[in-house]
Order: C-alpha cells, then sequence, then structure tokens
C-alpha cells in the first residue's frame, strides 16, 4: 500500500511568536507523518497572520484549500486553522467533505475518531475564549497606556510619534503643524474644501499620506472627527475608544463600528494644541452654517457616472454641476490639466454613436465573428488540451498502479479527484453555447430597447441601467487631441468606437 499524500499547514500571529515558530510546527508535523510512514508532498505557512483572519484569506492557507493532491493534513493544532468557532467548524467541515483525514498532534484530534465532534466543540471554545481574552487583555493594555499619558494608534499629520519611556507619545512637527493652522484659517475666511485642497497641490505641500490632497482629506467627518477641520487633537483634546473593528461574519472583512461616545475616553493634551480655540470655534460656526456648507461626495444621479474616464490621468469623470462632466482628480485635487464637457452634449453623443455604430448590421457581423473566433479559441486552447493531456496520462498512471498493489485509499481518492477535473475541463469545453453567434441579435435588440426607453428605464433603476451601459460601450476615455474633445471605447467585443468629433463649442 502506498503512503498517504500529506500536507503540513502551520501558522504564527504576532502574540509572543517568532518566525522560527513556523519551523518548530513543520518538525512536529513532520515527525507525526514519519511515524505513520505518510509522504509529506506539501507545506503551507501564514507568518504573522492572526488566527481571526479566515483560512482562505490568507496567502498559504487559500493555497493549501486550492490544492486537491494530499488526503491528510496535518497541523500543530486546530487553533492553527483558525481561533474562531465558526471557522473553525466551516474549515473543518469542508476539508473532511473532500475526504480529507486531519490530525492535531498537539491537540490530539484526529478526524477518523470517534467522538471527534464533541472533541473539535470544546476545543473551540476554549480557541474561541483565547482569542476573546487576547482582544479584552489587548484593550486593557492600551487603555493603561492611554491612563498613564502615552499615546495609542496612528499619527496624525501635524504631529511626530516618539518613544519614551514605557511607550510612545506625540509631539508637533511644526512643518506640517504650519499647514494645519493655514488650512484652518483659509476656510474660516471662506475659502472651500476643494479650493483648500487644490491650493495646497499647488503649493506642493506633501500630504498626510504622501500623494495629494483631496476634498476628503480636508473635510473628513465632523460626526466621526476625521479630516483636518475635524480633528480634536489640534485643539488639545485626545479621544480615544472612540471607534472598534468588528469582522463581518459573511465575508471576513473587518468593518469600523462607532462606539457609544458614553466609551469615548477624552484627555486635555494643551501641549499637543496646534489651533487657537478661537479659531477652531470660527471653524465650526462656519461648518455648521447650511446656507454655505454642502456635504461632498454625493452628486446627482447622472446617466454615465462611473462609465468615463479622464484620458490624461485615468481618473474617472463625475457631474462637477449640474451642466458639466469633468475629472475628479482636477475637480477634486487640482492635480490634471483636463477639460469640462457638458453633460448632455456627451450623453447625446454617445447614446446616438451606440445606436448609430455598436447596433449597426456591420457592428453586428463583427460581434458574431468575434463570437466565432472565441469559441475556436477555446476549443483549440493549448494550455486547456495539454492539462487534459495530463490528466489522462496520470488517470493511466493511477489505473496500473491500482492493478499491481490494490485499491488504497489514497490512490482511491486521488483517481476521483483527477477524473473530477478532467470531467469539469470537458464540461468547460462543451457548455460553450454553440450558437452563441446567432444570440448576438437577440442581445443587440435589448440594447436597443434600453437606449430607446433610456430616460423612463434610468428613472425606475439609474445603478442597473449604468450597468448595462458600462457592459455596452466598456471603457470609455475622455481624449483632448488639439482643440478637439472626443470619446473613443473599447466594449467587451473588441470594437474601438471613435464618437464623432466634437469641436470644443459642442462639448465644453
Amino acid at each position: 500500500m502506498s503512503a498517504m499524500l500529506t500536507a503540513i499547514y502551520a501558522r504564527y500571529s504576532t502574540d509572543r511568536q517568532r518566525e522560527t515558530s513556523v519551523d518548530d510546527q513543520f518538525n512536529v508535523c513532520e515527525k507525526r507523518a514519519l511515524s505513520e510512514g505518510w509522504s509529506v508532498i506539501a507545506t503551507y505557512c501564514d507568518n504573522g497572520v492572526s488566527g481571526s483572519i479566515p483560512v482562505g484569506n490568507r496567502p498559504g492557507g487559500a493555497d493549501l484549500l486550492a490544492d486537491s493532491r494530499y488526503t491528510v493534513l496535518i497541523v500543530e493544532g486546530l487553533d492553527r486553522l483558525s481561533r474562531d468557532i465558526a471557522e473553525q467548524e466551516t474549515i473543518v467541515r469542508r476539508l473532511e467533505f473532500r475526504d480529507i483525514r486531519i490530525i492535531g498532534v498537539a491537540d490530539g484530534y484526529d478526524s477518523e475518531m470517534s467522538g471527534k465532534m464533541i472533541h473539535r466543540g470544546m476545543r473551540g471554545i476554549i480557541n474561541q475564549i483565547y482569542l476573546d481574552d487576547l482582544r479584552y487583555k489587548t484593550h486593557r493594555g492600551m487603555s493603561g497606556q492611554v491612563e498613564r499619558g502615552l499615546h495609542i494608534g496612528g499619527t496624525s499629520y501635524g504631529y511626530t510619534s516618539v518613544e519614551v519611556q514605557g511607550g510612545y507619545d506625540l509631539t508637533i512637527n511644526e512643518d506640517q503643524a504650519k499647514w494645519v493652522r493655514w488650512a484652518f484659517k483659509q476656510y474660516r475666511d471662506g475659502m472651500g474644501y476643494r479650493a483648500i485642497a487644490h491650493e495646497l497641490n499647488r503649493l506642493r505641500v506633501p500630504s498626510p499620506r504622501s500623494s495629494t490632497w483631496a476634498i476628503s482629506t480636508i473635510y473628513g467627518s465632523p460626526k466621526k472627527g476625521s479630516g483636518i477641520l475635524n480633528n480634536d487633537l489640534y485643539r488639545g483634546l485626545y479621544i480615544w475608544n472612540r471607534s472598534k473593528w468588528v469582522k463581518n461574519p459573511d465575508t471576513g472583512k473587518r468593518t469600523r463600528v462607532e462606539r457609544p461616545e458614553s466609551e469615548w475616553k477624552r484627555f486635555e493634551r494643551p501641549d499637543l494644541q496646534i489651533i487657537p480655540d478661537d479659531l477652531w470655534n470660527a471653524v465650526k460656526r462656519r461648518q455648521r452654517d447650511k446656507s454655505i456648507t454642502r456635504t461632498p461626495g454625493k452628486p446627482p444621479g447622472t446617466l454615465l457616472a462611473g462609465i468615463l474616464r479622464c484620458g490624461i490621468c485615468g481618473a474617472p469623470y463625475v457631474a462637477v454641476n449640474s451642466t458639466k462632466y469633468g475629472c475628479s482628480h482636477k475637480h477634486d485635487r487640482g492635480t490634471c490639466d483636463s477639460h469640462l464637457i457638458r453633460r448632455d452634449a456627451t450623453d447625446t453623443a454617445l447614446i446616438d454613436a451606440a445606436r448609430n455604430t455598436l447596433m449597426s448590421e456591420e457592428a453586428i457581423q463583427a460581434m458574431q465573428k468575434a463570437a466565432r473566433e472565441y469559441l475556436n479559441e477555446q476549443k483549440t486552447d493549448d494550455t486547456t488540451q495539454k492539462r487534459l493531456q495530463a490528466l489522462e496520462r496520470e488517470i493511466a498512471k493511477l489505473t496500473d498502479a491500482i492493478a499491481q498493489m490494490g485499491l488504497s485509499d489514497a490512490l482511491r481518492t486521488r483517481l476521483v479527484t483527477t477524473e473530477a477535473e478532467k470531467r469539469e475541463l470537458q464540461d468547460q469545453i462543451q457548455e460553450l453555447p454553440e450558437d452563441l453567434p446567432m444570440m448576438i441579435p437577440r442581445m443587440v435588440e435589448r440594447y436597443k430597447a434600453l437606449l430607446d426607453n433610456l430616460p423612463e428605464v434610468f428613472k425606475g433603476s439609474p445603478q442597473t441601467t449604468r450597468q448595462a451601459l458600462a457592459d455596452l460601450f466598456g471603457e470609455v476615455r475622455i481624449v483632448q487631441d488639439g482643440e478637439t474633445i472626443f470619446a473613443e471605447c473599447q466594449n467587451l467585443y473588441g470594437q474601438v468606437l471613435g464618437v464623432s468629433k466634437c469641436g470644443s463649442g459642442g462639448w465644453i
């Protein structure tokens, strides 16, 4: 009987562990495999990764799940897979559904033993308690640091983090603080968020993220205390525990959630005050004046939102007012030399081009030709054909091995997996619709109906309409050639659409 094909997975986080921890885990797992006479064919690891992160979202974990060769997985303990009880149960069930035996060397788990559900459940509870306890202790430690007058968290623009006894604190960075004062004064004196960002970019002032200044950098959110004009630290008030990060159970991604104001911790830090009280209060009064302040980032609905792109910098074209589209980088940051274009002229030109060019008989024939070429390419794709041939050779070898040595669990599993992959590739080829070229005219008719009833359809479902137009046009780039501004796009079928060139008077 041949050796069981084995994979080893190791992980270490950042709490009291180091990179050699992975080597230690590999050694323990390899010894177990050696004692059983199993063959280790793959090792996977994730360094510095928390056990709360889903396995599929880790580089090594994703490769582990994608590998279909092994029939035994050895880990130091189930907590290496996950410390989250729900994630652990999901991933273990998924692996065991694939007939993969799971061995936990340190915690004694074996998916073939009786009572494995109870064992796994208890280990999951212990691991979850550890994770919750770790969060609590981490938060408690951070709270203690703040109580002792130290700084926890990122460094705001205008400050520099310095190491002090017991941790880290902040000190004012005067090279940045002078621009904070400048922005506050300009806003107090009537300049808008956008104008401030433009001027800072014009003056080539380094931004907080070493990029360019945008409206969001200046405005942020008064409610969340984000943005240059809303940072309470600038008035000497340090607020901690304002928010927390919560993992979405469906996506595994962390989301920032605001805590109740009663949980905030406030500390007076006059040594860190950059903005005097009178200037701070003047800015707050102007922000509260609804007649002059509008929350940025909420343009009215537009037909081509998200479809037009700047031909100079690649940024999206957005509605800059009720009549014009413009490059978002030029509008928000002032860092692009592109021109504004009329919304009504642009919409009309593109829709007419779609009717006259993309929907023409010549276009339909071109799309049908592209569809036929696509079908032929898929059927004669060298990569697919070579993989099929490799699978057939592997199946033949496995069959010979079974005839000589008998049907072991490893050989049976490998044969089933290989045959399943072969069938999947064959199905992919067979599922390609032979009548795809003949489907093109019907698809075009649906687009024609959309264009003919565009105002009503857009009013009822703007997002769906924009997506349909995006599928039709592909990426639309606004390009300038001398005094002429025009749009060009390449749709999903490879056709290049050059909108009738309009003089500057027709578009700007």
